[in-house]
């Protein structure tokens, strides 16, 4: 069974920086696209980051130049570092494995 576990999430001040972890387990990581993706009440989820197996990577325009995306293949990890974070970035944050399966989600708020 396929398991995507994130972490890392909670309350930071406007400007400062966080760093989300999702880890998985059961499946071959290395081959497959990881993507962040973020949603608040009321809203569509929407793609924030995502990575390819061969590292390649996309960001939404609301987060290029502040976060990154990255994966670690030896320890079934992808990371967003989020940099100098804007209230509006306040959501909830899930991890996806190839388009098809998510985590549980995980809070982040940025307070102004």
């Amino acid at each position: 069974q396929v398991q995507l576990v994130e972490s890392g999430g909670g309350l930071v001040h406007a400007g400062g920086s966080l760093r989300l972890s999702c880890v998985v387990s059961g499946t071959t990581f290395h081959i497959y696209r990881m993507g962040w993706y973020r949603q608040i009440p009321g809203k569509e989820r929407e793609l924030v980051a995502a990575i390819t197996g061969a590292g390649s990577t996309n960001y939404a325009d609301a987060v290029k130049g502040r976060f990154t995306i990255s994966r670690d293949n030896e320890k079934n990890t992808v990371y967003l570092q989020m940099n100098n974070v804007h209230p509006d970035d306040t959501a909830v944050y899930y991890c996806n494995l190839d388009w098809r399966i998510w985590g549980q989600g995980i809070q982040v708020t940025v307070s102004s």
